[in-house]
């Protein structure tokens, strides 16, 4: 694919199979995806043919290799300068002996006199065949499979362009007489130098479109391609791809970790920064979770491979990028609609301009015509219309990714950008996600021991993090726990169960109070433990309030920072939580939220999203829990934290691999970097054909006597697309806030 057009065309032979629901087809990547009704084992192969029914070749994605792509389009470039060699040797004697003879003295007597004005056409009608059917060949091949479609793209217009030159200069040279006195001029410099040109556009876009890949390139080289397996107490070396779950691996010093998995002995301090961005090195002790791609420090340690292939987190990040770099944005929509008429318009000028120059053109007027013409047609660009959003889109989830946030879908790029709103949840995702029992209050004749056992007894079916903070705080005193019987859990609200024969309810104030507990007895102690941030946890023994508990989660110590940035940003900050206003007020304070929506069930967050949107304002909603992904489906981006469950990170759009909250901002910050970049690339390419298509047609020559040669026609659009890619590789020096 070359220009815009290509496009189009693939995407309507594709969409017009059975079944098929939508396709996006990326110029950028040239990548193809196509989302279509199940049940149809053969659609792949009925794609494939359809591009080829288009005029264009395609393989399954998965028969395609990235060592394979790369070859393919190394070969590519290698086939474009071998081109542009043959191209510049051939035209470079026809521009020193043709338009040379303008400035070198003596050269044009030389010509005229010596050599002779038809020998001198011969010399330039051989050197510029070869340019024209040697490296201009390939505009041809691609050229006219794209007239006999009737859909004629970026090749057709240099072939149309070109073919008029050089016919026009084949005729004056050949046949001269057939042509009007005074109008045998040749212009062979013209078609050479264009299909130069042409190619030296391509070639130096093609290579500034590789370096738009570098961070995919960068991710799939951080696994190794080696593992050293320990089977029957020896070591081994063997190939990754060899490498199975369950396999005991060992990583030296210095090395890179081979796949996803846990440490069974040893310990050292992993490098994370390529997976999660953050440049402090973790510590990796037995027990701890590795990520293949990370590497290793000073220490040595063996682990049990738990997630090989394409499962590990690395190939699901390298899988994730490749799929928000081959999407489309809602504003490519507009530049679709426009290239789909942009070539055959650009044809109808160029033919309109023949016409206005040859019917009321000064003399020579077929001269005047040809030149103008040519000139339309070599000048249009929607190589440039074509690239504009999907360069960038590639620079910038790229760099989001070597950032540590990921793009699971392209389009969270632009809608990102217009965001007002950003709701937080509290537990772990503005706090650390470890909370912990800090004080045991008990009433009537339990002292704290016997609270405390009770309550980590009952808790010990539950799954709530809380539940973990109490039975760890057991742990720490040796409790020994007896066996909860009638074990229920009532969502959003406590548990119940009987432990030694106690009928025991434990949850939030108002769950102890719908159960028929007279809870007056707690409110001075609930009060206190909310009013310093942590969270109270009632405990009903037998029908009488017992005590509570106090938990506390600390807050992160990014979190502060994060929601400064937020606001700086022009959001509006917000904080959805289970817990009680008391306790949510105390959080927020110490972190800068002035906005609290408090004591909403884990099941209500949606409806709360939900509520912020209802005036229309854009919402991210930031959390990491199973209970949050209700929520982040329905904000306008979900934003998981990396740290979280599979869960909330399948229901988002964007995911941070961090736990760090600043990554928000950040993200906020690269949307807005990457559309910017975007609509920049979009009025170049717009304005440049607005503006210049009229020019090379002879709009200025009435005021001012300026036409536009066909040669600088050739370099105006070259420049334009290496313009556009040009300025998406600056999303490459994009900060982290």
């Amino acid at each position: 694919m070359s220009c815009a057009s290509c496009v189009g065309r693939i995407e309507r032979a594709i969409t017009q199979l059975d079944g098929v629901q939508s396709v996006v087809v990326n110029l950028a990547t040239g990548l193809a995806t196509v989302e279509a009704e199940g049940g149809n084992p053969g659609l792949s192969h009925a794609v494939v043919a359809a591009v080829a029914e288009a005029g264009f070749a395609a393989k399954p994605d998965g028969e395609v290799s990235s060592e394979s792509a790369e070859a393919e389009e190394e070969a590519a470039r290698q086939g474009l300068w071998r081109s542009f060699v043959t191209a510049v040797l051939f035209t470079l004697p026809i521009v020193v002996f043709d338009m040379g003879s303008h400035f070198i003295p003596g050269l044009r007597e030389w010509i005229e006199e010596d050599l002779g004005r038809a020998p001198f056409h011969l010399i330039l009608f051989a050197l510029a065949s070869v340019v024209q059917f040697g490296p201009g060949l390939r505009f041809y091949r691609l050229g006219w499979r794209t007239l006999s479609h009737f859909a004629p793209d970026m090749n057709a217009l240099v072939v149309l362009g070109t073919s008029a030159a050089y016919g026009y200069s084949v005729v004056a040279t050949l046949m001269p007489g057939l042509l009007p006195e005074g109008s045998a001029h040749v212009y062979f410099e013209a078609s050479a130098v264009i299909i130069t040109l042409v190619l030296l556009g391509r070639l130096l876009e093609a290579r500034a479109r590789g370096r738009t890949t570098v961070a995919i390139k960068k991710l799939l080289g951080l696994q190794p391609r080696t593992a050293r397996v320990i089977r029957s107490g020896k070591e081994f070396e063997i190939s990754l791809e060899t490498v199975q779950k369950g396999d005991l691996l060992r990583v030296r010093p210095g090395e890179k970790v081979p796949v996803d998995g846990i440490v069974e002995e040893g310990g050292s301090h992993v490098d994370e920064s390529m997976i999660t961005g953050e440049p402090i090195p973790v510590r990796k002790e037995a027990g701890a979770e590795v990520t293949g791609g990370t590497i290793n420090g000073s220490g040595s340690f063996t682990f049990a491979a738990t997630r090989v292939g394409a499962e590990t987190v690395l190939a699901q990040i390298v899988e994730m990028v490749r799929a928000a770099q081959g999407s489309k944005l809602p504003i490519q929509a507009v530049v679709d609609r426009v290239t789909r008429w942009f070539v055959p318009v650009v044809v109808a000028l160029a033919v309109l301009t023949f016409l206005i120059w040859l019917l009321w053109g000064p003399a020579p007027a077929l001269t005047l015509a040809l030149v103008n013409a040519v000139a339309v047609l070599i000048i249009a660009c929607p190589c440039a219309m074509g690239l504009a959003t999907p360069t960038s889109i590639m620079v910038g989830t790229g760099k989001g990714a070597e950032l540590g946030i990921l793009f699971r879908k392209g389009e969270a790029l632009q809608i990102l950008r217009d965001a007002r709103i950003v709701a937080l949840d509290k537990t772990g995702t503005l706090t650390e996600g470890r909370p912990t029992v800090t004080d045991v209050v008990s009433l009537n004749s339990f002292d704290e021991e016997t609270l405390l056992h009770l309550a980590a007894s009952a808790e010990q079916a539950s799954e709530h993090p809380f539940a973990r903070a109490i039975l760890e705080s057991a742990e720490k005193r040796s409790l020994v726990l007896a066996k909860p019987e009638g074990f229920e859990s009532v969502a959003g609200k406590g548990i119940r169960c009987t432990v030694n024969g106690r009928r025991l309810e434990i949850g939030s104030m108002r769950y102890l109070e719908s159960t028929g507990h007279a809870i007056e007895s707690l409110d001075g102690d609930v009060s206190r433990i909310s009013s310093q941030g942590k969270t109270p946890v009632a405990i009903g023994i037998d029908g009488h309030a017992a005590g509570v508990l106090a938990i506390a989660d600390p807050i992160k110590p990014s979190t502060a920072e994060a929601v400064l940035a937020l606001k700086k940003a022009g959001l509006r900050v917000v904080m959805i939580t289970g817990d009680t206003g008391t306790t949510a007020q105390a959080v927020a304070s110490q972190i800068g939220i002035d906005e609290v929506l408090a004591e909403i069930m884990p099941g209500a967050k949606a409806d709360a999203v939900k509520r912020l949107q209802s005036d229309g304002s854009i919402v991210i909603f930031v959390g990491d829990g199973i209970n949050d992904a209700p929520a982040l489906a329905q904000a306008d981006v979900g934003i998981a934290i990396g740290t979280g469950t599979d869960i909330a990170i399948e229901s988002a759009q964007v995911v941070l691999m961090s736990g760090d909250l600043r990554k928000v901002p950040s993200a906020l910050a690269l949307s807005r970097a990457t559309i910017r970049n975007i609509h920049q690339n979009l009025f170049w390419a717009f304005a440049y054909n607005a503006a210049l298509i009229p020019v090379a047609a002879g709009a200025l020559y009435p005021a001012f006597g300026i036409l536009l040669s066909p040669v600088f026609a050739a370099a105006a659009m070259a420049a334009s697309s290496i313009c556009v890619v040009t300025n998406a590789l600056r999303l490459r020096w994009f900060r982290d806030s």
